[in-house]
């Protein structure tokens, strides 16, 4: 291996930080050889705060509907291929009682930016599930909001959020976004969330459009220094319906890769093992477990609608994807020397 990236890597494993420059080196003077460096170190890290546990969270999609045309999502407001559906309260507590019974201790709440879903109704959602599941968390994902609104769904019960910065780069966001949307405006978003107290969730596509090497490096240090309790990375995957259909999708060895190097630099991070990753390669679930991943979300919404949300094109919903399929899902992750468990699955930290 060159000596110039042994070094790093073990600066990394033992520091939890890199400067820009020393992070683009990891990137393009990787190897195989310094990949199986860092998913060794990645394991030992992650390891040594949860064991060998995986935690699951039930994903609940509960609209498609987005008022943003983001060059890259498949949900954008212009894709007019798109069945759009929104679920109702009762559709979405009904998924809850599934996914309670089924072990799920955590439930996503994930959409499009629909005006619909005003705080008003989702702060009296939030409270509902609390009020039923009071030993349950909740996470949303659903976009930019005020401080103000993020405020109030925090108030009302709301645990954690997951917003994706996309990339750490003005100009490169710029390019992947259409102009009523700014890079400004998303770090803030992000500021915004962990002020307020929640854990927060940034993350970016791996091999999105116009991406380099460098973008890649300052993302990695922006989540050194945001230090999120949460990252969710994945390839990009074009979707026939946006500007992106013909870009050639991320790999599963650059995620894998930055899996494990985000591990190092945050030990404790929640790491998920994302749709996308078990999307591009039938092991890639597991591929991400074994550099350092520690998370994974079956889904749990209403097997009609699963299809629909297609932020990508082929995007799994069925067999070990579904919530329903947890067993399924729990023979996968042992075989590779993993266990699911049934909690809330909170950051631990180093003692």
């Amino acid at each position: 291996m060159n000596e110039t990236l042994f070094s790093f890597i073990n600066k990394l494993e033992k520091e939890h930080t890199l400067s820009l420059s020393e992070y683009e080196f990891l990137i393009t003077h990787r190897t195989k050889d310094a990949a199986d460096l860092l998913a060794k170190y990645a394991d030992n890290a992650r390891r040594e705060i949860y064991g060998n546990t995986v935690y699951i969270r039930g994903l609940i999609e509960i609209s498609n509907i987005c008022k943003n045309d983001c060059f890259y999502c498949g949900i954008r407001k212009s894709n007019h291929g798109v069945e759009r559906y929104r679920l109702t309260e009762d559709d979405i507590l009904a998924c809850c009682r599934d996914g309670y019974q089924l072990g799920f201790r955590t439930f996503v709440l994930q959409g499009g930016e629909d005006g619909y879903f005003t705080d008003e109704r989702l702060c009296s959602l939030i409270a509902q599930i609390k009020k039923e599941y009071p030993d349950c968390a909740v996470t949303l994902s659903l976009g930019e909001r005020t401080y103000e609104s993020y405020k109030q769904l925090f108030d009302a019960g709301a645990d954690r959020y997951l917003l994706r910065h996309e990339t750490a780069d003005n100009a490169h966001y710029e390019k992947l976004h259409p102009k009523e949307l700014s890079f400004i405006n998303r770090m803030q978003c992000l500021a915004d969330l962990k002020k307020i107290g929640y854990q927060t969730g940034c993350g970016f596509m791996v091999g999105s459009p116009y991406q380099t090497a460098a973008h890649l490096a300052k993302d990695l240090k922006f989540i050194e220094t945001f230090q999120p309790q949460m990252c969710g990375i994945g390839p990009f995957i074009p979707q026939s319906g946006t500007p992106f259909k013909d870009k050639e999708s991320g790999t599963l060895e650059l995620t894998c890769y930055l899996l494990s190097i985000i591990r190092l630099i945050k030990p404790d991070i929640l790491l998920p093992a994302t749709t996308a990753l078990g999307t591009i390669h039938p092991k890639g679930r597991e591929m991400g477990i074994l550099s350092g991943a520690n998370v994974v979300m079956p889904n749990l919404s209403p097997a009609g609608v699963r299809k629909k949300y297609a932020l990508y094109d082929n995007k799994i919903s069925d067999g070990a994807e579904s919530a329903q399929c947890v067993t399924e899902l729990s023979k996968h992750i042992a075989s590779i020397g993993y266990q699911i468990v049934v909690d809330r699955g909170d950051i631990k930290f180093k003692k």
